[in-house]
């Protein structure tokens, strides 16, 4: 079920480099409202306001109710320019607009169950997830706020495909087409690299540790012979 997000949002006349500094200096974010054959528009956001919203998955995936100056747009996140060195800080969002009774393409969260009870994982099996998230097309009434991966009968080396995945009504994958190499692995399991060493086969223990023989035994205590002294007959 989708979750209602609303974003306030002003008009932005002063664009530019030097006006989008500005505006992070007063805790303010620059986006743009574009789509649904209608002129894009310059926004202005609440930087906190944003915050608090990222904080929810929901926001990165769902329809976001974008109040502009009284009037109300419905869009979706399409993209989040972030900081080079500091990831936590948004630089600027391009929102799309959306219409009803047209599709959008958009990226949703998998959410994996009975990660714990996976057959596979019982028999000691590490689990990989080799994608966290899909883009899929539908209606924006059909929009998933995520999309359920139940892997309890996933066994020990076997993986899950995009063509595995159970999609709500109306929505379809977009990697998926004619071409098989688009069936992505989703999730698996494998068996884990052994961590004991592996005993030496017969005859390399020699080679790996080579041992130093003496030429005479060491005669045992008491055994040793006393040094001769040549005599001399008088």
């Amino acid at each position: 079920m989708s979750v209602e997000l609303k974003l306030d949002a002003t008009v932005r006349t002063d664009q530019g480099k030097g006006a989008s500094r500005r505006l992070r200096r007063a805790k303010k974010l620059p986006a743009i409202l574009y789509g649904a054959k209608k002129d894009a528009i310059a926004l202005t956001l609440d930087e906190e306001q944003v915050m608090r919203l990222m904080r929810d998955e929901t926001f990165f995936s769902q329809i976001i109710n974008v109040s502009i100056d009284g009037v109300t747009e419905r869009a979706i996140l399409k993209d989040l320019q972030r900081h080079p060195v500091k990831p936590l800080v948004v630089l600027h969002m391009d929102l799309q607009r959306i219409t009803a009774g047209q599709k959008l393409r958009q990226r949703v969260p998998l959410h994996f169950i009975n990660e714990d009870k996976a057959a596979g994982v019982k028999q000691g099996g590490t689990l990989h997830h080799d994608l966290i998230d899909v883009e899929i097309e539908c209606l924006p009434r059909h929009l998933p706020a995520y999309i359920e991966v139940d892997i309890a009968t996933l066994g020990l080396n076997e993986a899950y495909h995009l063509s595995d995945l159970k999609l709500p009504e109306g929505v379809v994958l977009t990697a998926l087409g004619d071409d098989p190499d688009h069936d992505t692995s989703v999730v698996s399991i494998y068996t884990p690299r052994k961590s004991i060493e592996e005993e030496p086969a017969e005859g390399e223990q020699a080679a790996a540790v080579p041992t130093v023989e003496s030429e005479a035994e060491e005669p045992e205590q008491g055994e040793v012979d006393e040094p001769s002294s040549a005599k001399t007959e008088g």
